[in-house]
Formats: structure tokens, sequence, C-alpha cells
């Protein structure tokens, strides 16, 4: 059941890591756009700015899930280097539960922003904000299933304990394929 759990959210992550790329490649496209228009053709688009910043924001938030999963933004090494070694899953597991009280409280209130706004339009565009402000509730679940995931592979051995340094980092499931992930 755990393996299958990994492997669904290894599927959710490279997703969530896609959709980041997707809407990156997106907001510097527009932004270059937006640049052509505004300073060479002198004719800014109103419309290519508010696009690109919404972009960047789902960027962000489905960004994130790659580096929960990853442990990019958990470490703390000094405290790693504290504790002993066998100590060192509780720690990981306090950081993990740190991190979902605050995405599930991003969900939440992400959701319920979402509905307050969803009669606002964007600035130069029939479309509602509410599209913009999704990408809180959205990053944050992809991003949620990445931290249970990342406590979980650790618990079972399949993932190191602790920060990933440079030598560790092209054993991580988001950088690189492992032989031994499910």
């Amino acid at each position: 059941m755990l393996r299958l759990f990994l492997r669904l959210e290894q599927q959710t992550t490279r997703l969530a890591l896609l959709g980041a790329i997707v809407m990156l490649i997106i907001s510097v496209s527009l932004g270059f756009y937006q640049v052509l228009t505004r300073f060479v053709f002198d004719a800014p688009s109103t419309w290519s700015e508010v696009i690109s910043r919404s972009t960047m924001i789902w960027c962000v938030f489905l960004g994130a899930a790659a580096g929960f999963r990853g442990g990019f933004m958990m470490s703390v090494e000094v405290i790693y280097r504290l504790l002993p070694r066998r100590r060192l899953i509780w720690l990981e597991a306090f950081i993990a539960l740190c991190c979902a009280i605050v995405l599930v409280v991003l969900i939440v209130f992400g959701i319920a922003m979402m509905l307050r706004v969803r009669s606002q339009m964007l600035s130069g565009l029939e479309i509602s904000i509410a599209w913009a402000y999704a990408a809180m509730p959205v990053g944050s679940a992809f991003a949620l299933i990445a931290v249970l995931a990342r406590l979980v592979a650790q618990a079972l051995g399949i993932d190191q304990i602790g920060p990933v340094t440079e030598d560790t980092l092209q054993e991580t499931p988001i950088v690189a394929e492992r032989s031994d992930t499910p």
C-alpha cells in the first residue's frame, strides 16, 4: 500500500513539475512579448503582463512539490549534525508535520480566497481571478502529497534521511531515475 502511494506521488510530483516548467515557459515568453510590444513597437499589450504574472504564480506553487519531495526546502544542517543518526527520522517527522500544517492551512485558506474572488476578473481579460488564486490550493495539495511521500520513503529506507547534499543530488527521485524506486 505504501509503495503504491509512493508510485502515485512520483507521478503527481512529475505532473506538478511539468506544469511548473510549462508555466515558466509561458511566463518568460509573454514577458519577452511584453517588452517587444512596449519598447520596440511602442504599442504595449494589455493582456500579456497579467497572464505572465498569473503563470509565474502557478509556476512557483507547482514547483514547490518537487522542492519538498527532494528535501531542498526543509534542511537545517546544523541540527542534523547535532543529532545522533538514529534520531534523524524524528526530526524529519517533526519537519514534515510542520510543513503539512502549513500546507493544509494554504489549501483551506486558498480555497476560501478563491471562492471569495471568483466574481472578480483579471484586468484586461474576461477571466476570473480565481484561476490565478487556484494555484495556492492546487500547488499546496501537490506539495502535501510530496511531503508525506518523502517521510514514508525515509521511514522505509528508500530515501536518505537528512538534507540532500551535492553528492546525493543525483540519487533523488526528482532529479534522476533510480533503480530501487517502486
